[in-house]
């Protein structure tokens, strides 16, 4: 018991996790090989002879996102960043038939069999996609809404909301967050009581990411009066439910083609056996979740850093002031290459994790090490990159500000950098232990 009220530490290990992937026999796996022989160029294996963790197959399935998103996501993205929203079930589709929201999920259930460092190198890649809201809403599809439901639902439960989500036939969201309960996920108010063969749900969500438009969430819930690490559960919940309400679609700083919810239960009826797993061991598994959710987001933020630091490189070769490039003054170009030099040391520390976490190592500190990095890095290199612009980079006409916007969740969202500071500190014994009454 002690144990579980620090389950927010547990090592993946603990759990006996049922696997996410098949290793390198998988059909998949050799279909990628000989997609890559037909068609893929060969810089796939000439960028996977030196790399740490990925492979030829990484870099075939990287090409032909890169593909998809050139095609049927960049050219619209300035609309829908203006609409305030993107059209998630059809890219969710698009994506779902290409089995890029599957990538490391059961084959039976539509997904690629892959290890999770596949779903790394979807990531890396959805950061060229010229906005953060797109790629966070497709991270919510893939990685941080299903993992709880791929690896502890009922076969009947995954058939119903996994497998659909896969194939992008439906939009998911997290229910986590509330206005009273961010961070802190213990403290979270809404309710699911058990009534005969249903749960019946009130309370509210605040910050769901594709709430708008989403069909199902997975909710978590408190399902008793027990410890606060213990008394929680996640639920599937259908969005169409009587007594689910969409309150308002938030009006946000960043990340504004992805549409965010504040969302009520008034007596939702749900089924009981859309519970996931077992019953009030909710908190362990949304603790799990957010290992992947954090790396996922590390990921995503590496290609966005570099773009913006070789398009600074460009523009400041250009842009003359005093007669002389800016780039030429000392000060900017000895910054760009500290920047950069962060953003490799960002990725080897990601890279790490990853591998750790495929071999099921306990990886909390490091996710949590790198996530921070990332959001303190993304202020810091958005910032300065932004100064060098000038004028211009004040503007919504370069992409510098749209990162400068979007980038500021990353030191918010799955974790504010406090409480990725407090789970450093427990590992490294150096935090103050509670004093009991």
């Amino acid at each position: 018991m002690a144990l579980l009220r620090r389950c927010r530490f547990l090592p993946v290990k603990c759990l006996s996790l049922p696997p996410l992937c098949l290793r390198n026999g998988s059909a998949p796996l050799r279909s990628l090989r000989s997609q890559r022989s037909n068609g893929f160029s060969s810089a796939a294996a000439a960028a996977a002879a030196a790399h740490l963790i990925y492979t030829e197959e990484h870099f075939a399935l990287r090409e032909s996102l890169r593909k998809i998103i050139d095609k049927e996501i960049n050219p619209f993205v300035d609309n829908w960043e203006e609409e305030g929203q993107f059209p998630a079930h059809h890219v969710f589709k698009s994506l779902g038939k290409a089995g890029f929201l599957g990538v490391n999920k059961p084959t039976e259930y539509g997904g690629l069999g892959l290890d999770f460092s596949y779903s790394i190198a979807v990531a890396e890649e959805l950061g060229n996609i010229r906005c953060g809201g797109i790629p966070m809403a497709i991270g919510v599809q893939a990685d941080m809404a299903t993992p709880a439901l791929a690896r502890f639902g009922s076969d009947e439960l995954k058939r119903e909301f996994l497998a659909p989500t896969i194939a992008g036939d439906v939009v998911a969201c997290l229910g986590v967050s509330e206005p009273g309960a961010g961070s802190d996920v213990a403290s979270i108010k809404t309710k699911a009581v058990r009534k005969g063969d249903d749960y019946i749900v009130n309370g509210g969500k605040m910050w769901i990411t594709s709430g708008c438009q989403a069909d199902w969430m997975c909710l978590l819930a408190n399902t008793s009066d027990g410890p606060p690490h213990r008394n929680k559960s996640l639920l599937c919940l259908p969005m169409k439910s009587p007594g689910v309400h969409i309150a308002k679609k938030i009006d946000k700083m960043g990340m504004r083609s992805s549409d965010t919810a504040q969302i009520f239960f008034e007596d939702v009826r749900i089924p009981s056996k859309y519970l996931i797993g077992e019953e009030g061991m909710g908190f362990t598994y949304q603790m799990l979740q957010f290992q992947e959710e954090r790396m996922w987001g590390v990921a995503n933020i590496l290609v966005p850093l570099e773009n913006v630091i070789n398009e600074t490189i460009d523009y400041t070769r250009q842009r003359m002031a005093f007669s002389q490039p800016i780039l030429h003054n000392q000060t900017v170009h000895f910054r760009l290459a500290e920047l950069a030099t962060e953003v490799e040391l960002l990725r080897s520390l990601l890279y790490r994790a990853v591998a750790l976490y495929i071999d099921g190592n306990d990886v909390t500190k490091f996710a949590s090490m790198a996530k921070l990095k990332a959001g303190r890095l993304a202020r810091e290199l958005s910032d300065s990159c932004l100064q060098f612009w000038g004028g211009m980079g004040f503007t919504n006409e370069v992409s510098v500000s749209r990162l400068y916007r979007d980038s500021r969740l990353l030191s918010i969202g799955a974790g504010a950098d406090e409480v990725m500071l407090s789970i450093i500190c427990k590992y490294m014994d150096t935090l103050p232990k509670k004093q009991r009454p």
